[in-house]
């Protein structure tokens, strides 16, 4: 009965077997369809549940091609929920069917062309893993699209894989990872690359290992340069003048000026011409080590050789002429440029007011910059900062902030350095309410006061004491998820050690060595200032060692800290050892070494031994500091040596020295304690009448 029924249906409808295989085929093609539209439509759920309907008319089906065609519509629709598209890829390779070499390259087009390069490295590692090599085309575009959004890491693992299938990406493309990983510090990636590539026989020029010899030369690893350059040599590499510029910039800023001398020599041997470049990083640090008359010398050494110096070169000489207050110079320099037809730029203003600012010449820096504004010469905000701060150094906060405030209405745009140089003039003059007033001020750019602010403010208050302030100012950090920097740290050692708590000090110290971030040699050196002021000297000897031991280097200033404080402890012996430390360290005494020796001779009264110390310093282009001539003359006063302070009075006026708050409590003190009983009337009034002249 059944059988007749079945053979009835079937004659009934009138289809055969054929039939019944062109209706599945026919049920397939309108299932594909609506499959696709829905994942055209971003709607991969019921696309899903569309393939699985297939899976009644017949084995094999969905197949991987439908899958395939699936994924293709899903990323073309433009809203792609990337989590439900791994989950299709995940149970493809669950349950099938399998992934083939056309989904992996869906895929890996699909997540590149929106940018999800960490999901296209994911897909290209599993499509390695399945047997299947990804094409050149796609592989590098992946990479290029890696080196734009500065993925340097995904970059190497990437090229890795394409040097594996004998891949090699285009010169530029490789120069540019390799210009990446210097510029975040991974040097010795870029050289084992670079030596990798070039090992396979690929042709690398110098714009692939040039910008390594540079990043190693600025990170002052000049003997890592020198043995890579060395190697480029080895290998048969042409080293252009950017090479040898690399390493002449390396030894000059290590301050190697043999190295730096020969290297520029053998350019010349080896008919490498060096070019303006290098002569202006050369002239550059030997004027940033004071070396203005070596800098000089190699200036007419150019001309002579047919270089015409440009206007950077004489800005460079000129800022040093005025940091070392050499008056007569800066003025001849100003004509020179005037004679080579080169017209002051704002980059010479800057020089010009920036190098007399740092020599303390404030109010020529507020006359000269207040003339070149009125005269409406061209200045950008460097200038403009050099001017809020000459005029905070002269104790003007106040009009600085209304002078900054009428020349944003005439299209001038702060900076953040801009608020922060008044930040620092309100708290050099203790106006703490002003600062926070000015910490509230919507006009900020950028998201407002950053970290430096916030450490102009905390070290502020943490050199006075004022345990108010500081506990505000960490606070605000700590709400606004600003974490506390080896700047702010530092501050803190400073401000415990002002209070006395010296406990906390040195638990604070302990956590940065423990936890970071790492004390550098000015936690070091405001520790130990700290320590020998609380008259704990032997304690601060200790610190000094074990600074050394975990890699914190020393600095001049380092040893005169401790120097000053053994010779005022009137222990000679750890004075000469520390003395020939820092030669051993070829660290060469400063300024402050020799106030050092000014103070300790003029302890034991030998004035005649340290007016000759200060001749020598003024033949060697060191002008005496105001502690110098200060120290000088309070010597002077308790030996009664009227008539030799009135000489030195004019020394001070010769080498620019003008009397400060220290001196005229020197004289006051001086009249108080009875150190100028006996000496005639006269001569008082002439020493008095100098002091007027001075000022």
């Amino acid at each position: 009965m059944s059988v007749s029924t079945s053979c009835c249906a079937a004659q009934d409808t009138g289809f055969s077997s054929d039939d019944n295989v062109l209706l599945e085929s026919s049920e397939n093609g309108e299932l594909q369809r609506r499959m696709q539209r829905h994942a055209a439509s971003g709607c991969i759920t019921k696309a899903l549940e569309t393939l699985n309907l297939m899976r009644n008319n017949g084995p094999g089906k969905p197949s991987t091609y439908d899958y395939n065609a699936m994924i293709r519509y899903f990323l073309k629709s433009g809203s792609v929920a990337f989590d439900e598209l791994f989950e299709v890829y995940s149970g493809m390779k669950r349950f099938g069917p399998s992934p083939n070499l056309l989904t992996y390259q869906t895929l890996l087009n699909g997540f590149i062309s929106v940018g999800r390069s960490k999901d296209a490295m994911y897909i290209t590692d599993e499509m390695m893993a399945c047997g299947f090599s990804p094409s050149f085309t796609i592989l590098s575009k992946l990479f290029k699209k890696l080196l734009k959004t500065e993925s340097v890491v995904d970059a190497v693992l990437l090229l890795e894989i394409m040097l594996s299938v004998n891949y090699i990406p285009s010169q530029y493309d490789i120069s540019v990872l390799i210009q990446g990983l210097c510029h975040v510090g991974m040097v010795q990636v870029a050289t084992s690359l670079f030596v990798k590539i070039s090992g396979k026989g690929y042709f690398c020029g110098g714009i692939i290992y040039n910008p390594i010899l540079w990043a190693l030369c600025k990170s002052s690893q000049t003997c890592g340069a020198l043995a890579f350059f060395g190697f480029l040599e080895k290998k048969g590499f042409v080293r252009s003048v950017y090479s040898y510029t690399a390493l002449v910039y390396g030894f000059s800023k290590d301050r190697q000026w043999r190295e730096a001398f020969l290297c520029l020599e053998e350019m010349e041997n080896v008919g490498c011409k060096p070019s303006l470049v290098t002569y202006t990083v050369l002239i550059k640090f030997l004027c940033d080590d004071g070396k203005v008359d070596v800098a000089l010398n190699l200036l007419e050494k150019m001309e002579e050789r047919g270089y015409n110096p440009d206007l950077v070169v004489y800005n460079i000489v000129l800022r040093e002429f005025c940091t070392q207050g050499r008056v007569g110079d800066v003025y001849d320099l100003i004509q020179l440029i005037d004679q080579k037809g080169l017209s002051p730029d704002m980059y010479t203003h800057a020089a010009l007011a920036g190098g007399m600012l740092k020599r303390g010449n404030v109010e020529f820096v507020n006359k000269l910059l207040l003339n070149i504004i009125l005269r409406h010469c061209s200045v950008d905000t460097a200038v403009y900062n050099i001017y809020l701060h000459s005029m905070c150094c002269d104790s003007n906060t106040g009009e600085a902030l209304s002078l900054m405030q009428s020349l944003m209405e005439k299209g001038f745009r702060p900076t953040n350095r801009s608020y922060n140089i008044i930040l620092k003039g309100l708290c050099k003059e203790r106006k703490f309410y002003e600062a926070f007033k000015l910490f509230d001020c919507i006009l900020w750019p950028s998201n407002g006061p950053d970290l430096i602010s916030l450490n102009t403010v905390l070290s502020a208050a943490c050199k006075l004491g004022n345990s108010d302030i500081v506990q505000r100012i960490l606070w605000q950090m700590e709400h606004e998820g600003i974490n506390l920097d080896v700047v702010s740290l530092t501050s803190l050692i400073q401000y415990y050690c002002t209070v006395g708590k010296i406990t906390d000090c040195l638990k604070l110290v302990e956590s940065m060595v423990i936890n970071g971030p790492r004390p550098n040699t000015v936690t070091m050196n405001t520790l130990l200032i700290g320590l020998c002021k609380n008259h704990l000297l032997g304690l601060a000897e200790r610190f000094f060692n074990y600074f050394k031991q975990i890699g914190v280097p020393a600095d001049t200033t380092t040893y005169n800290i401790l120097i000053r404080a053994f010779i005022h402890e009137g222990n000679d012996l750890m004075v000469d050892e520390l003395l020939r430390e820092m030669s051993s360290h070829k660290l060469r005494p400063d300024l402050g070494t020799y106030s050092c020796f000014v103070y300790a001779l003029c302890r034991r009264g030998k004035i005649a031994l340290v007016l000759h110390l200060r001749n020598q310093l003024r033949e060697n282009g060191i002008p005496p500091n105001l502690f110098i001539y200060n120290t000088i003359m309070k010597a002077m006063f308790m030996k009664g040596m009227f008539w030799e302070i009135i000489d030195l009075l004019q020394d001070m006026y010769m080498d620019g020295c003008q009397p400060n708050e220290g001196s005229y409590k020197l004289l006051k003190g001086a009249k108080l304690k009875g150190w100028m009983k006996g000496s005639p009337q006269a001569l008082q009034m002439r020493v008095f009448g100098m002091f007027g002249k001075l000022s």
